[in-house]
């Protein structure tokens, strides 16, 4: 049986690889647009880790302060990737929308498994907030790819 901590915990990591992954390709991708873009994102990713790190501290566990390892191969995986494209930005834009539907996919099966309704009901509270991402770079790769 998981805990609601260790929900709350599991989700703060997966937010921290995609604020992990922005903060990489902040830095590497051309456009301006993007990088507005990206850190816009990396400053939500921060106010999900924030607030959620709040309710884990509620319950008197530590929030996690680390990603997945699953993170950072996805990580390594896009710059590969991306070093062997001669579209960087667009690369970098598709790694980054599958990255915001493994949080997308998270949180729904979060909501979905808990068997604590106070969970259940922070998830729903930030779930628009991840949708909005996701959509985000959903429209962008989308853009890009035209």
């Amino acid at each position: 049986m998981t805990t609601p901590a260790t929900t709350l915990n599991e989700l703060i990591e997966i937010t921290r690889d995609g604020q992990n992954f922005y903060t990489e390709a902040v830095t590497r991708v051309h456009s301006p647009l993007l990088k507005a873009v990206f850190h816009g994102i990396i400053d939500g990713k921060t106010q999900l880790i924030r607030a959620l790190s709040e309710h884990v501290r509620a319950r008197g566990e530590m929030p996690s302060h680390h990603g997945t390892l699953f993170g950072t191969f996805q990580k390594l995986y896009a710059e590969v990737r991306v070093r062997l494209s001669d579209r960087n930005d667009a690369a970098f834009v598709a790694r980054l929308e599958e990255s915001e539907d493994r949080l997308l996919d998270a949180f729904e099966a979060a909501a979905a498994a808990t068997d604590d309704a106070s969970v259940r009901e922070i998830i729903l509270r930030h779930l628009p907030k991840v949708r909005l991402c996701h959509e985000q770079m959903r429209n962008l790769k989308m853009s890009l790819a035209a």
